[in-house]
C-alpha cells in the first residue's frame, strides 16, 4: 500500500509539472512578439519599454538565464525541497527544463503563429493569474499575453465577455511601473471596440490623473496617451477631458519629440469635435508654446498644431459667441490665438528659420484666423 501511495504521488507531481511548464511556456512567449503587436494599439512597430535604457525585456536572451525572475517562475516537484541528493537532482531537471522551454519561446516565436492565440478557457486562466497574483513578474507575463489576444478583433469581446475589463483596470492602482504600463496596454488594445469603450469611460479620468502625473516622457505616461487617444477618436467621451486639456499642452511643451506627437493625436481628436472648440480656447497654455514657431522645432509638430488651431478656428462661431468672449482669461489660448499675430510675423519675416511649407501653412492660417475672428477690423 505505502509503494502505491509513493507511486500515486510521483504520478501527481509528474502531471501538475508538465501543465505547470506549459502554463509558462504559452504566457511567456509572447514576450517577443508584444515588441510587434502592444505598442500604438497593436499595430505599432515596437514595445515602447525598448524605448528605456535598462529595461526589463531582453527578449529571452541567454544572459539571463539564472536571473531571480527565472528562478522564480521554475515549478519545483514536492520531493525536490527536500534536502536530499534526489532533490538537488529533481531541482536540476526542473531548471533545465525550464531553460529549454524559454528557449524554445526564443527560438520558435513569431508573431504570426497561432500559437499565440489562446482560447477562451486559457484566457479565462490568463485573467485569474492576474487577478489572483501579487508578484510582478507574473502580472507582467499575464498581461503581455492578454495584450497580444487583444490585438484580434475577436478576443476582445471574449475578454470581456469574461469580465476581464475591471480586472486590467484594477491593476491601474500598482505602484510597479512596467506593470502599470502593461496594463495600460492592454486596455489600449481593447478600447478599440466600441461597447468596450462604453464599458471603459468609468476609468478615464484615473487614466487621465495617472498621465498627467506621470514622470514625463515615461514608457506610463505615453501609454496613458495611447489609450486616451483611442477613447478620443469618437466624441462621445470627449467632454470627461475638458479640464485636463491645460495639462495636455503643458506636456506638449515639456515632453520630448515623442511626447509632443502623442499630445497632438489627442488635441487633434478634440479639435475635430465642434463641440469642443470653447474648451478648447478655454484652456491655459504656458506662455513657451509660442516658442516653438520661433525656434527650429521639427516640422511635422509646427504642421500637426497649425492643423489643429485650424479647426479650432473653423468650428468656433466667433461672430455669434462675440459677447461672450470676455470671458476667456489671459494665458488662454484664445489670447494666444488673438496674438498669434506676433508668432506669424517672426515666422514669415526671417527668411532661412522654417521652410517654404511651414511658411504658406502660417500664411493661410492667419489669413483665415483675421477672417473669422476680427471681422470688423477688415471693413
Amino acid at each position: 500500500m505505502g509503494y502505491a501511495r509513493k507511486v500515486g504521488w510521483v504520478t501527481a507531481g509528474l502531471v501538475i509539472g508538465a501543465g505547470a511548464c506549459y502554463c509558462i511556456y504559452r504566457l511567456t512567449r509572447g514576450r517577443k512578439q508584444n515588441k510587434e503587436k502592444m505598442a500604438e494599439g497593436g499595430s505599432g512597430d515596437v514595445d515602447d519599454v525598448g524605448d528605456c535604457p535598462g529595461a526589463r525585456y531582453n527578449d529571452w536572451s541567454d544572459d539571463d538565464d539564472e536571473s531571480s525572475e527565472n528562478k522564480g517562475i521554475v515549478w519545483y516537484p514536492p520531493w525536490a525541497r527536500i534536502g536530499t541528493e534526489a532533490g538537488t537532482r529533481a531541482r536540476a531537471r526542473a531548471r533545465a527544463r525550464a531553460t529549454r522551454a524559454r528557449r524554445a519561446v526564443q527560438k520558435r516565436a513569431s508573431p504570426n503563429s497561432d500559437d499565440t492565440i489562446l482560447s477562451p478557457q486559457e484566457l479565462q486562466k490568463v485573467l485569474c493569474l492576474v487577478e489572483m497574483s501579487e508578484k510582478p513578474y507574473i502580472l507582467e507575463a499575464a498581461l503581455i499575453a492578454l495584450g497580444n489576444n487583444a490585438a484580434y478583433a475577436f478576443n476582445r469581446d471574449i475578454i470581456r465577455d469574461l469580465g476581464g475589463l475591471p480586472i486590467v483596470a484594477k491593476i491601474l492602482n500598482t505602484r510597479d511601473p512596467i506593470v502599470k504600463e502593461k496594463a495600460l496596454i492592454v486596455l489600449n488594445n481593447l478600447s478599440v471596440n466600441a461597447e468596450n469603450q462604453r464599458r471603459l469611460k468609468i476609468y478615464m479620468n484615473q487614466v487621465c490623473d495617472d498621465t498627467i502625473t506621470s514622470r514625463l516622457n515615461s514608457s506610463v505616461q505615453l501609454a496613458g496617451l495611447r489609450l486616451l487617444t483611442n477613447m478620443t477618436v469618437t466624441n462621445e467621451y470627449q467632454h470627461m477631458l475638458a479640464n485636463s486639456i491645460s495639462d495636455f499642452f503643458r506636456l506638449f511643451s515639456a515632453g520630448n519629440e515623442e511626447t509632443k506627437f502623442q499630445v497632438l493625436k489627442l488635441l487633434l481628436n478634440l479639435a475635430e469635435n465642434p463641440a469642443m472648440a470653447r474648451e478648447l480656447l478655454r484652456a491655459q497654455v504656458p506662455s513657451s508654446l509660442g516658442s516653438l514657431f520661433n525656434k527650429k522645432e521639427n516640422k511635422e509638430v509646427i504642421l500637426k498644431l497649425l492643423v489643429i488651431f485650424e479647426n479650432i478656428n473653423d468650428n468656433f462661431k466667433w461672430e455669434e459667441n462675440e459677447p461672450t468672449q470676455n470671458q476667456f482669461s489671459e494665458g488662454s489660448l484664445f489670447f494666444f490665438l488673438k496674438e498669434f499675430q506676433v508668432c506669424a510675423d517672426k515666422i514669415l519675416g526671417i527668411e532661412s528659420h522654417h521652410d517654404f511649407l511651414v511658411k504658406v501653412k502660417v500664411g493661410k492660417f492667419m489669413a483665415k484666423l483675421a477672417e473669422r475672428m476680427f471681422p470688423k477690423s477688415q471693413e
